[in-house]
């Protein structure tokens, strides 16, 4: 089996995209990545953007209907999950090996 030719995804992306298991907006996906990431990854509002930008293009993300029209609310499409499940799989596998040779628990 080949891998996606996205794969690694970036740890932004990667956390964006987990930020994004339910709709949110801007300001709210850029809280979440922090909070998820336990302040590890702090974004300015022109690189979420810039990214958001990129997965809407991917199909990874999409807007969707809100009642408040000052904001874009967004959520992780089918494409998106899937692409975040292999990464997932990805890292869990390079992890189940590492402790494996390295014989960590």
């Amino acid at each position: 089996m080949s891998r996606d030719k996205h794969l690694p995804l970036t740890e932004t992306v990667y956390y964006i995209l987990l930020a994004l298991a339910e709709p949110a907006h801007g300001y709210l996906i850029l809280q979440k990545v922090e909070e998820l990431s336990r302040g590890q990854v702090r974004m300015a509002a022109g690189t979420l953007y810039g990214a958001i930008d990129n997965l809407v293009k991917l199909k990874w993300i999409e807007p969707v209907a809100t009642a408040d029209s000052r904001r874009k609310v967004y959520a992780m499409t089918a494409q998106g999950r899937e692409i975040l499940r292999l990464d997932y799989e990805r890292m869990n596998q390079m992890r189940n090996v590492t402790r494996d040779i390295m014989s960590w628990d």
